[in-house]
């Protein structure tokens, strides 16, 4: 599957209980279920690439896991020294949180990923490790996989991050359980909280206040997880753009995450004019929820704030900003130039290719809302920018190129588009 061909299309109305489980929580899941004391019980686990690599890797590390297609049981001894290379596919995630948790740990383990991920850096994260004690390396001096990691005792730290990032601040809780006194990690705006709440409900001690989180060693393995992995927001979000960007459309988005720190981007999109309800069913580990999404006519917003909270659906809201009546802009997002692909440049190139003016900067972009026209996009890679020019091809029709990358994060992600519109795959 190299290319698709996107129809453009009509008014739907459509409900879906099938978006893709979330993938960060589906990350953390099994990589936590390896602190817990006794069997973690984890349902609607995302089995696409990224995820499967997490847990593949968890098996590698002596993980007992029982998987019958539905839930997936873990049990754990202890992190074992593998004598397998460790595979992170294509998940910033995965390498950098895995970081944390194997610092600590006996033993000597290798750390790698796909081509795109080998390209990523990784000193946000190995050099506040370095720092407390641990031993890692990598090329280019450490920032580059593959990683080398040799447990070693970690230390007490006060840590002041200068970016929002909840790779970093996760690595860096999940190293503070094992270091040898309480740690305190700070960050410049409060980013993604998942491993906060999940942590907390399996025992752990940490405590946020404000910009700062308070983390004391384990004395004793945690509680087990018993958890329903949500649909992921950022997933759902790709449909929620579909219905703001054609006319009479609405969506009911099912058993979603409504965890705030991750609906930054339907608060956007909220903000341009699309009408969006939010119905909260659970809250255990995260408030969950639906979420319906009925078309109005778009106009263009600044977004400059809590960057961090919607850092990963900026490339599909700029399809919206694309053809919402107004200047766009966005800023404080040079972050985006680190994904799996530099997404300022490859969201400016794919939208100038539509048809569409766009302005690069260093940290963003702005957009003139204008009539968005067919072209060929490549996607780089990155699966975020290939799902993102899809449903632009539901305005005007759309070819896009290099789709193998959605599988890591989003499996059946054309089998929902082609409830909407006609999909050519080849």
């Amino acid at each position: 599957m190299s290319k698709v061909l996107v129809s453009p299309a009509s008014s739907f109305s459509l409900s879906i209980d099938s978006i893709a489980a979330d993938k960060s929580i589906s990350h953390r899941s099994v990589m936590f279920a390896m602190l817990a004391n006794g069997e973690s019980t984890i349902e609607n686990f995302l089995r696409a690439e990224d995820t499967m690599n997490s847990l593949e890797i968890v098996k590698n590390l002596g993980a007992k896991v029982s998987d019958d297609g539905k839930i997936i049981k873990i049990s754990s001894d202890g992190i074992q020294e593998s004598f397998e290379v460790l595979d992170c596919g294509n998940s910033g995630t995965g390498m950098r949180l895995f970081c944390g948790l194997l610092s600590s740990a006996n033993g000597h383990f290798i750390l790698t990923g796909d081509k795109y991920l080998r390209s990523r850096p990784m000193k946000r994260v190995t050099t506040p490790l370095l720092s407390i004690g641990a031993k890692l390396d990598g090329r280019e001096d450490g920032d580059l996989a593959p990683l080398s990691i040799r447990g070693a005792s970690l230390q007490a730290f006060n840590y002041e991050s200068k970016i929002a990032s909840a790779q970093v601040k996760s690595c860096m809780i999940l190293a503070a359980l094992r270091a040898d006194g309480v740690c305190t990690y700070s960050e410049p705006e409060l980013s993604r909280d998942h491993t906060e709440r999940m942590l907390t409900g399996m025992g752990a001690d940490v405590v946020v206040e404000g910009l700062q989180t308070t983390i004391t060693p384990m004395k004793e393995l945690l509680k087990p997880l018993t958890i329903r992995v949500p649909a992921d927001p950022s997933s759902a979000f790709f449909f929620a753009v579909a219905v703001a960007i054609t006319e009479g459309s609405s969506i009911l988005l099912e058993g979603v995450t409504l965890n705030p720190t991750r609906i930054e981007a339907f608060k956007a999109l909220e903000r341009m004019g699309t009408d969006i309800t939010y119905i909260l069913t659970d809250n255990k580990y995260e408030p969950i929820g639906d979420i319906a999404v009925k078309y109005a006519p778009l106009k263009a917003i600044t977004v400059e704030e809590n960057i961090s909270w919607l850092i990963d659906e900026l490339p599909a809201l700029s399809i919206a900003m694309a053809c919402a009546d107004g200047e766009s802009l966005v800023k404080n997002a040079e972050e985006l130039r680190v994904k799996e692909s530099d997404r300022i440049s490859t969201v400016v190139e794919g939208l100038r290719s539509a048809n569409i003016e766009v302005h690069e900067y260093k940290d963003g972009y702005k957009i003139v809302g204008g009539i968005l026209k067919s072209a060929k996009v490549d996607s780089d890679g990155d699966h975020r920018i290939a799902m993102s020019f899809i449903i632009a091809g539901l305005k005007c029709g759309m070819e896009v190129t290099d789709l193998e990358c959605i599988n890591t994060s989003f499996p059946n992600f054309f089998e929902l588009l082609q409830k909407i519109t006609k999909v050519e795959l080849s």
